[in-house]
């Protein structure tokens, strides 16, 4: 499927561009041409999936629902790609005022992002949401927004993650990619959903999914119109959130943007329940996931639920994996479900691997 070809293909030029410092493999589904979710095993989920598109695509069936009706919305982080073990758009915020800091004493010097600095990254999981809204803010501050999106499509693709040793590009999920891809091609529209800022998201989603900007929606900062020195007009990037798409804010956004209901939802956390229960009480079929990370072998496990660890970091607790059952979603077991992960990449083992590997 062209998108699945897409991403594979991105990642071999990437390899090649960076001397080959680590070699991607052919995935053992790319010899099946377009197999559908070759990535997946032959499991529950996989086969729900199937079984949800063919109902739904089938003209003679009870259950089809049109083209246009299509639409499946997807949560970003830790969903689509690795989120762990901090916010992806929280790690460029960091790495950015580090850099700030180093030129600008004044800046450093301001609470609490000098405390902020001073703890360093490991502790970035354990800041407060306005901790958060102040580093995301501070980061972004004084750019345009073409300037922003520059910054962050190098810093998604030269930073090499703590842990995976890889820019972050090479950090999406293959199956989720597959599934992506398999929705295309049968008519769906896919669309982000996401709590990560949106010009952020609408960039990773850019480079790694091929998605268009008007098919992302994160939370929002409010651009600032203004002239420049040469009176040529620019938007600034926004320092303050219109509004957040994290739990209820999830259906209202699709409901401003998408202006219909999806059909089909994916998340990983309890900021996603929301979505899933709005698309769930859709008059008609409706597919409902969420992804489980319970393979500490080749991504991570947390949870808590199921007595998995946790950080704070896209927490799946009990009481969601409860839920899930109670109302009928599918919960995707990472261990069981999926027969790759993150293709070419191998968690490192080693003791000098082990602190940045782990949750924290």
């Amino acid at each position: 499927m062209m998108l699945r070809r897409n991403l594979l293909a991105r990642w071999a030029s990437f390899a090649i561009l960076a001397c080959l410092t680590f070699v991607i493999p052919v995935s053992p589904g790319a010899a099946a041409q377009d197999a559908p979710l070759a990535s997946w095993n032959d499991g529950p989920a996989k086969r729900a999936i199937i079984d949800f598109v063919s109902a739904v695509t089938s003209p003679s069936s009870p259950d089809f629902v049109p083209p246009a009706e299509r639409i499946a919305t997807f949560d970003m982080d830790g969903t689509l790609w690795v989120e762990q073990p901090v916010y992806p758009d929280v790690a460029f915020a960091f790495d950015r005022l580090v850099a700030r800091a180093s030129t600008d004493p004044a800046l450093a010097a301001e609470e609490p992002l000098r405390s902020i600095l001073a703890a360093g990254p490991s502790t970035l999981n354990q800041l407060s949401s306005a901790e958060i809204e102040t580093l995301l803010n501070l980061a972004i501050s004084g750019m345009t927004v073409e300037q922003f999106d520059s910054e962050v499509q190098s810093w998604l693709a030269a930073e090499r993650q703590a842990c995976w040793k890889a820019p972050h590009t090479r950090l999406a999920y293959l199956p989720m990619m597959d599934l992506l891809a398999f929705f295309e091609a049968h008519g769906f529209k896919n669309f982000i959903v996401t709590g990560s800022s949106q010009d952020f998201a609408r960039r990773f989603a850019g480079d790694v999914l091929g998605l268009p900007p008007e098919q992302v929606i994160g939370t929002a900062r409010l651009p600032e119109f203004a002239l420049d020195a040469s009176g040529a007009p620019q938007l600034i990037a926004g320092a303050h959130s219109m509004f957040k798409v994290v739990g209820p804010g999830k259906p209202e956004a699709i409901h401003l943007f998408i202006g219909q209901r999806p059909v089909a939802a994916f998340g990983n956390s309890g900021g996603d329940a929301d979505m899933l229960d709005y698309v769930s009480a859709r008059k008609g079929r409706s597919l409902a996931m969420l992804v489980l990370h319970d393979d500490g072998e080749r991504e991570y496990a947390y949870g808590p639920a199921l007595g998995l660890p946790s950080n704070g970091v896209g927490v799946f607790d009990q009481a969601l994996y409860d839920r899930a059952n109670k109302s009928g979603w599918h919960v995707i077991s990472m261990r069981n479900e999926w027969r790759e992960v993150l293709p070419g990449l191998q968690k490192p083992t080693s003791s000098d691997a082990s602190g940045a590997c782990a949750l924290r």
